[in-house]
């Protein structure tokens, strides 16, 4: 359901410019000539053609309705202490040690330095939601990063997190003049095996957590992770193009996801197989930690629903609008009187 390349959304860079030219004439042969050929499910394919000599359409340039876009700002975790053991041992993460592995001190300056990048680049204001996986290292990396200001008592909005939460020695975070944050078990790390993989009951989550949203989490305990199983990669990239369709059912158009190293990696290499070899590598290159990087999602194959907010129909009031050219074209086909 999710291998084919016309049912996932299409990946693009934010600072990516697409551009289309779309001549129109009256006459069938330039008409064929000119006309984009288009997918099923909507996507417009420059057609290269003698007839544009000027025009480079090798790059592969798309045009998309604003509205069938959206946003995503992938942030991987800051560093885990499962980080530090695994690159000295693999088999480490093996360990029930390393059980829901909380942040480094290392890796809460890496949120520090993040937060202070989305709040100096106005990112923070624009993101309408924040997804996370309901993992401790992913929450204490969201709510570090997107969340507010250290919470004050007597503030009756309950905090983001709670002072100390995860052994982290940090102070709570605020919730105030935030966007919402949600929890979602699709865009989790692999599941199985790896103790550092396996989540916490989500009973204890909202107790660390007050303002998070776990609604969406159908089972208190963790059941999808098993000891003796580890999730393949391919299902991982199913699982990933299953999170990346549901997204279309949000009304908002910039969602930040705070997710996993082997999530994004697998999720991502179905992508950019239609662009220039070093587009497909800045999609498809590994995650450091606490990266973020941005892009934009286009829905072609009509998922999501939502109208345009921006467009205007015109001819408010109505009148004569014939197309200069189809009026010179209607005025020389005229017989001379």
């Amino acid at each position: 359901m999710f291998s084919g390349s016309l049912n996932r959304p299409r990946i693009l860079f934010i600072n990516n410019t697409n551009s289309y030219y779309n001549i129109r004439t009256r006459k069938k042969q330039r008409h064929q000539q000119l006309l984009p050929r288009t997918s099923s499910f909507g996507q417009i394919l420059p057609f290269i053609s003698s007839a544009l000599p000027d025009m480079d359409c090798s790059a592969g340039q798309g045009v998309y309705p604003l509205h069938r876009c959206k946003t995503i700002h992938l942030v991987r975790h800051a560093q885990g202490f499962h980080n530090v053991a695994g690159e000295k041992d693999h088999s480490a993460y093996m360990s029930p040690e390393l059980f829901d592995a909380e942040l480094t001190p290392l890796g809460w300056q890496q949120v520090d330095n993040l937060h202070k990048h989305v709040h100096s680049t106005g990112l923070s204001k624009r993101i309408e939601l924040v997804i996370t996986s309901p993992l401790l290292r992913t929450i204490q990396t969201a709510v570090g990063v997107f969340g507010g200001e250290g919470y004050k008592d007597g503030i009756d909005v309950p905090p983001l997190m709670t002072e100390n939460a995860g052994n982290s020695i940090r102070p709570a975070i605020s919730s105030l003049n935030c966007p919402p944050f949600i929890a979602v078990e699709l865009c989790r790390e692999h599941f199985g095996v790896h103790w550092c993989d396996k989540r916490r009951s989500i009973s204890e989550y909202k107790m660390l957590f007050p303002a998070i949203d776990f609604s969406l989490i159908e089972s208190d305990a963790d059941i999808l992770w098993k000891t003796d199983i580890r999730e393949p990669n391919e299902e991982v990239a199913a699982r990933g193009m299953k999170f990346l369709n549901w997204l279309w059912t949000r009304k908002e158009k910039e969602i930040a996801v705070v997710t996993h190293s082997g999530f994004l990696i697998h999720t991502l290499s179905a992508y950019g197989n239609d662009c220039h070899p070093s587009v497909k590598s800045e999609i498809c290159r590994p995650f450091n930690n606490c990266e973020l990087r941005s892009m934009v999602i286009v829905d072609r194959s009509m998922i999501g629903s939502n109208s345009s907010t921006t467009n205007y129909p015109g001819k408010v009031p109505s009148g004569p609008d014939v197309p200069s050219d189809d009026a010179s074209e209607k005025h020389s086909d005229a017989p001379a009187k």
